[in-house]
């Protein structure tokens, strides 16, 4: 596919006043790094250079800035700079969940929360705190320690965070998995790493309709056979309204070690809250990829990676002050729980909620941002979209006074949705679109509170991100689309891979292409004033509202029917935009033609299986899946090919098993242009 840059890109919106740049935590940093380092930095593509140039005296400023709380000191910023392998802050033990509780205003509200399920509440840190110390003391009754993986089907409330925190402060492991997945992908992503705790909810509401998950815990239960203890809490029936079905210490008797989430609360009453001493890098949690094939990928980050980065990014790049009120639409399945939570660092407050962004209507966190008094609104670009084409009036209907910006990802902002937010929210705001990734808990591009926003247009590379857009060759580009690459470590890059002991499915995964150096598969165009704009995967990966997800979990649940032998799936721009339609292929048995009760139960199977996210908007039935002479799918090349591209120039022929196949993609593309999809 070609891809070439400049498109609706370049028109400014936006512009910080002088008296925004002199407030912001980035000028700050950029003047205390000049006093403390002897520099004359009066730009932020100056400060940028030098933090990816000087890796060690940036992250170490990094630490002493922010104040990172150790036990041990650190001996060497970075021992070894190789990819992968970069070794980081040597000899340093300290704990995530330390440097998050201590040291605050106990009086000061640190979460607010609110659901379909809940009205709008507060936690203050000394109530965040205290919780912590109680789950922490009874999870520690049950035995959990060093490296124990403590595991959560939980939704985005604050007993999800408290039990992460709690976790954590023992030096345990934390892994979650929406409420909204099946119990096959459930097992699929905490099988891999071996439980000794799982902590879940009875069930939850979304758009208005109750999903009770009794069934599939059990399921779930059950798949998980080293599991030592099961905690439920009431959270659908907290109300005791489901007689039928029993109470929640009826509902968990059964399971090994079951008991209730007040039952965990009781155990741990009245032990001091402690924190466990741990190495830079050790496991902080295992996220997971989007499983393009075989299993989700349990990536691994660690507790000093993950702070630093979390420190830079809230504080610098989200301008993250005292008396702000930080949200971001996320469910627990998706990295932007974590990195949501990192944004507890600074002095902010975060605003959590579950539930959907448009029930009962497209003003859902519209209003959730009058009621908190929101100052950063976090969403997907779909989210935007769907907005601006329903004709929401966000500025007009809603309070937003304390709104500062807006920020964006998932998949890339259509520059006609810049224009939206300005013209239909608010004049004086500050827009942010950001890409990054799983991988690296963070985002590689995004905002910067002293640049300019252009319409389409991400602001900067982000500090300590060796970001390049590079050709086939290896060759840097500017103004030309080119795979996103890093050249040099980050401290979040992941540790590991679980179940991968010598590395090789980690370097396969980043390192194949260009050997020594990052490529994370993004099409990326950096701009000759350095910003940069994302043109989507250069992989399988599918997006879906935001949530990268992956083909082989849609494969695995829509080949549970007996009427399907074969599957693929990809997703391409609706309407020539930036929303995405997901188009799944399927090659039936002989004799069995797709009809609109087959593709209903396929769309069920999926919805059950994976999740309502994972159902594809159509189905269509083809002959045979395209694959190479190895036997992979050729989801890439048929993508290229939908949106555009010749068979030739989307994929090597001479590689194909079956060239043939692509013939009715071909057809398909002649029949729908892109822009109709």
């Amino acid at each position: 596919m070609e891809l070439t840059g400049g498109e609706g890109v370049g028109r400014m919106l936006w512009e910080p006043s002088d008296g925004w740049r002199e407030r912001s935590n980035m000028t700050r940093f950029m003047a205390w790094v000049n006093e403390r380092e002897g520099e004359s930095f009066a730009s932020y593509e100056q400060l940028w250079q030098w933090s990816v140039r000087e890796l060690e005296r940036f992250w170490a400023a990094i630490w002493e800035y922010c104040g990172v709380r150790s036990s041990r000191p650190y001996e060497q910023v970075l021992a070894d700079r190789q990819m992968p392998g970069a070794r980081w802050f040597q000899g340093a033990e300290l704990n995530y969940a330390e440097n998050m509780l201590t040291h605050r205003d106990g009086d000061a509200v640190a979460v607010l929360h609110s659901s379909e399920l809940r009205p709008l509440q507060e936690l203050t840190w000394d109530d965040l705190s205290a919780e912590v110390a109680r789950v922490a003391g009874g999870l520690r009754a049950l035995g959990v320690g060093r490296g124990d993986r403590v595991v959560a089907y939980m939704p985005n409330i604050p007993e999800t965070l408290i039990a992460f925190l709690a976790t954590v402060s023992l030096g345990a492991i934390w892994s979650s998995a929406a409420p909204e997945f099946g119990a096959r992908s459930v097992i699929d992503r905490f099988a891999q790493i071996e439980p000794a705790v799982l902590l879940a909810v009875d069930g939850y509401r979304h758009n208005g309709h109750d999903y009770d998950r009794r069934a599939a815990l059990g399921e779930i239960v059950a798949g998980l056979p080293g599991l030592r203890h099961t905690v439920l809490l009431p959270y659908l029936f907290a109300d005791g309204s489901d007689t039928a079905g029993g109470d929640a210490e009826q509902t968990c008797a059964g399971w090994p070690g079951g008991l209730t989430w007040e039952a965990l609360r009781t155990l741990g009453g009245g032990v001091p809250l402690s924190f466990e001493q741990v190495a830079f890098d050790h496991p902080l949690w295992v996220l997971y990829s989007s499983g393009t094939t075989g299993l989700p990928k349990a990536i691994v980050h660690g507790h000093g990676g993950i702070l630093l980065e979390q420190l830079k990014k809230s504080l610098l790049h989200l301008d993250l002050r005292r008396g702000d009120r930080m949200f971001w639409f996320t469910t627990t399945g998706w990295m932007m729980w974590n990195f949501l939570i990192g944004c507890l660092f600074t002095d902010a407050a975060i605003v959590l909620y579950d539930g959907s962004p448009s029930y009962p209507d497209l003003g859902a966190l519209w209003e959730l941002a009058q009621r908190t008094q929101m100052t950063c609104m976090g969403v997907s670009a779909g989210l935007l979209t769907a907005c601006e084409k329903a004709g929401v009036e966000p500025g007009r209907d809603y309070e937003l006074g304390a709104l500062r910006s807006i920020g964006s990802t998932g998949s890339p902002l259509a520059p006609e949705s810049f224009a939206w937010v300005y013209g239909h929210v608010k004049r004086d705001l500050w827009l942010f679109s950001t890409s990054g990734g799983t991988d690296v808990c963070t985002a590689f591009v995004g905002g910067c509170p002293l640049l300019p926003v252009y319409e389409g247009e991400l602001q900067c590379r982000a500090l300590g991100c060796a970001v390049e857009a590079w050709d086939a060759r290896g060759r840097s580009v500017v103004d030309e689309v080119g795979e996103l690459v890093l050249t040099q470590p980050l401290p979040s890059m992941p540790l590991f891979f679980w179940g991968d002991p010598d590395g090789e499915r980690y370097r396969e995964s980043y390192f194949s292409m260009y050997p020594g150096v990052w490529r994370h598969g993004d099409w990326i165009r950096i701009t000759p004033r350095g910003g940069a704009v994302i043109y989507g995967r250069s992989d399988a990966t599918i997006n879906r509202q935001g949530v990268r997800m992956g083909t082989s979990e849609i494969y695995r649940a829509a080949g549970a029917l007996e009427e399907v032998v074969d599957a693929l799936v990809v997703d391409v721009p609706r309407d020539g935009g930036a929303e995405l339609r997901m188009l799944l292929f399927v090659v039936l048995r002989p004799g069995v033609t797709l009809d609109d009760e087959l593709g209903a139960r396929i769309k069920r199977r999926i919805r059950i299986d994976c999740s309502p996210r994972h159902v594809p908007d159509e189905i269509l039935q083809i002959e045979e899946v395209p694959r190479t002479l190895s036997g992979k799918a050729l989801e890439v090349p048929v993508k290229r090919i939908l949106m555009g591209a010749a068979p030739g120039e989307a994929a090597s022929v001479e590689s194909l098993a079956n060239p043939h196949a692509l013939d009715f993609f071909v057809a398909l593309a002649a029949r729908r242009a892109p822009r109709s999809f």
